[in-house]
């Protein structure tokens, strides 16, 4: 009841606001759920890349873009977080408006353009933050950039090691040319520079992509990721499709996240998987029930993230998905080894993009 009259309450103000006092309940301690810790039993314990997870279910990057409530989103039900997207220098973002609800849709529209205070100021929250479940962070390149590679490298040396993954990010569509770097070429150098300066020992580093990707452009990435030697695969970023949606806002400019993305970010997990069912996946876009966070797991994810799903449907999802995805797996008789890639043949023939 109180979640549900706050979520009507965050409605009827502007998205962004909502999302800017949503962070500051979380960091003022007024949000209910935020002190029992993940959500974990023996079914759901795993590990994704070598980490260890008390739960598969994982906040996705742009939600916490400046680590300012680690603490109690380390203790909401979330099995792992991801923070950013982190640039070298502060940047503002994109003019404002930039985030749209379409609750016909149960979707969102957002250009922010890496909007975020930089890492230096994001490092050390990241360091400062208590012992508890992995934290990652996104890593992105200034707009005005000469040299966005170097940006990925910078932001990652920055962190010291303080997160236990960097996601490269190549996918945003909301930083002119940004998704020209998932370009085989561009993306072999670009993941070559980040590996070196990761160097033996370091982050896990994973790769971020769009779910716009012909079949042969997953292909070409699933083949120089491995070749790269990335540690996983995060699949998909925002859309800019458009199709069947049913909102007066369908038209604003950005990437486009949840229910209308789940079978295209579906689809291409699945791809990803058959393509080489040795790399770790995580999933995400549209994920908003246990039965989803299930879906993503047979087409081939380790893990799975959610962002979107919140604004509908509230902070409590950190806790509801990974239970419901337990008593899922109890009911099926099955484990999270035994259900990984287990529909990932007939998922990645699915309707593409």
């Amino acid at each position: 009841m109180i979640e549900a009259a706050a979520l009507s309450t965050l409605r009827r103000l502007d998205p962004e606001r909502a999302h800017d006092l949503s962070l500051r309940a979380l960091r003022t301690g007024l949000v209910p759920g935020t002190r029992a810790g993940p959500v974990t039993s023996d079914r759901l314990r795993t590990t994704l890349a070598g980490i260890a997870l008390p739960n598969p279910v994982g906040l996705a990057a742009g939600y916490d873009k400046n680590a300012v409530a680690l603490a109690p989103l380390m203790r909401s039900g979330f099995g792992f977080l991801e923070v950013g997207a982190a640039t070298p220098r502060p940047q503002p973002g994109n003019p404002r408006p930039r985030l749209f609800r379409l609750p016909e849709d149960r979707a969102v529209i957002n250009r922010f353009g890496f909007n975020n205070e930089g890492i230096e100021a994001i490092a050390p929250r990241l360091r400062g933050r208590p012992e508890g479940i992995p934290v990652g962070l996104n890593l992105g390149a200034n707009k005005d950039s000469p040299d966005r590679a170097a940006d990925y490298v910078a932001v990652l040396n920055a962190t010291g090691g303080a997160a236990n993954f960097v996601t490269v990010n190549v996918s945003s569509p909301n930083t002119e040319s940004l998704r020209d770097l998932q370009g085989e070429e561009a993306l072999r150098a670009l993941l070559a520079a980040v590996m070196d300066a990761r160097g033996p020992g370091g982050a896990k580093v994973f790769l971020k992509i769009a779910p716009d990707l012909s079949d042969a452009g997953l292909d070409r990435i699933a083949r120089t990721a491995a070749e790269a030697g990335i540690d996983g695969i995060v699949a998909t970023n925002t859309t800019l499709s458009r199709g069947g949606l049913g909102s007066p806002l369908a038209g604003e400019a950005g990437g486009l996240s949840g229910a209308p993305l789940r079978r295209m970010a579906t689809r291409a997990l699945a791809r990803l998987h058959r393509a080489n069912p040795a790399m770790p996946l995580v999933g995400v876009g549209g994920v908003a029930t246990a039965e989803d966070a299930l879906e993503r797991i047979e087409a081939g994810a380790g893990a799975v993230q959610l962002y979107t799903a919140l604004v509908y449907g509230g902070l409590s999802l950190a806790r509801r998905i990974p239970e419901g995805l337990d008593r899922l797996l109890l009911a099926r008789g099955t484990t999270l080894e035994n259900a990984r890639g287990s529909r990932a043949a007939a998922l990645a023939d699915g309707p593409g993009p």
